[in-house]
């Protein structure tokens, strides 16, 4: 699994504890940036790597700015994209299980580092649940997407 992790200035410093925690467990990923404190806007890294995810080059998506709110938005405006933004491991798992995230946001500045990581583990171990009613929910969710972005 190929993962791609991006940040805004307010999560700079969650996505550096986050890269060691994926270091650590042998996971295969790409940092698309920020690479420093220094102000710069969530929705150009919220759009790469919502582009690399939904082109194929990255399996899944980890995304952190201040709240975690902004850059999921952003991210979600691309077709095909599923960010849901969590700041629990039940919310982390569910998502994967019903909704077949793709990508997770978090907040840099409401989330430790130890809580983060624990979020990250489960987003990545969780598969989704092929029900027929949650693949019905998904179907839906596309259907959505079609409709307004032609």
């Amino acid at each position: 699994m190929k993962i791609v992790i991006g940040s805004d200035h307010g999560g700079f410093e969650l996505k550096e504890e986050i890269k060691n925690f994926l270091d650590e467990k042998g996971y295969d990923y790409v940092d698309i940036g920020t690479d420093s404190g220094e102000s710069v806007d969530y929705t150009d890294f919220g759009l790469k790597a919502a582009e690399m995810v939904k082109s194929g080059e990255a399996d899944r998506g980890i995304l952190i700015c201040g709240t975690g709110i902004g850059i999921g938005i952003s991210a979600n405006k691309v077709p095909g994209i599923r960010c849901a933004m969590v700041s629990d491991v039940y919310s982390a798992q569910m998502t994967r299980e019903h909704n077949d995230a793709n990508m997770i946001s978090m907040g840099g500045r409401t989330l430790g580092g130890g809580l983060a990581c624990m979020i990250v583990e489960k987003f990545l171990t969780t598969e989704f649940s092929h029900g027929e009613r949650h693949q019905n929910r998904i179907n839906k969710i596309t259907a959505i997407e079609e409709k307004y972005n032609k």
